[in-house]
């Protein structure tokens, strides 16, 4: 079903919305809960979080694209849930990608205004759309949606070394664009 179809559905309150919605996104939502919590229970019930969220917020929200809409609500779900999780305890998993961006981009303790943080992210977003495709989406891949570097490079069919190296050079990169920007010291 087109995700007009389903959005119309979620605006008249209809649960057949959210039977097709859970249909066309539930293996990206599940994915995105996966990569970022260690815990399948936790997975599974921020992916429900996820669902309940869609269908609090539509209406009045009306997104231009679902599927994007959906995983968005996903990662914050999963990283909140994340956050109340590592208190005590760390998931080698995401704490490995998050790890790997630490030199490179400021922490959001560090940035003092939401503005500035809104700053930070065109910024990051003008040196992605600056990069070639595979680049682009082994980034986003890796620290967006908190994939493994061999889920990648088999996605790209390339070595995870390769990406491993890619990633880093992107990284160094984009440190180096920062800088110039004014964005790091």
């Amino acid at each position: 079903m087109e995700d007009q179809a389903i959005i119309a559905l979620l605006l008249e309150r209809s649960e057949r919305g959210m039977v097709e919605l859970i249909s066309k996104y539930g293996r990206a939502v599940s994915r995105i809960a996966g990569n970022i919590l260690a815990d399948p229970l936790d997975a599974e019930e921020c992916a429900n979080d996820t669902y309940l969220g869609v269908w609090n917020s539509i209406p009045p929200t009306v997104p231009r694209s679902l599927g994007a809409y959906c995983c968005g609500i996903a990662r914050n779900q999963a990283l909140s849930r994340y956050q109340a999780n590592t208190a005590k305890k760390r998931n080698s998993h995401f704490d490995a990608a998050l790890d790997e961006l630490e030199d490179t981009i400021p922490a959001l303790g560090t940035v003092e205004s939401a503005l500035e943080a809104r700053e930070l992210s065109g910024y990051i977003s003008r040196f992605l759309e600056g990069l070639p495709y595979d680049d682009r989406y082994a980034f986003l891949r890796r620290y967006y949606y908190a994939d493994s570097i061999t889920d990648i490079a088999k996605t790209l069919g390339k070595t995870p070394h390769r990406i491993s190296v890619r990633l880093f050079r992107i990284r160094e990169n984009l440190k180096k664009y920062l800088r110039k920007e004014g964005m790091l010291p």
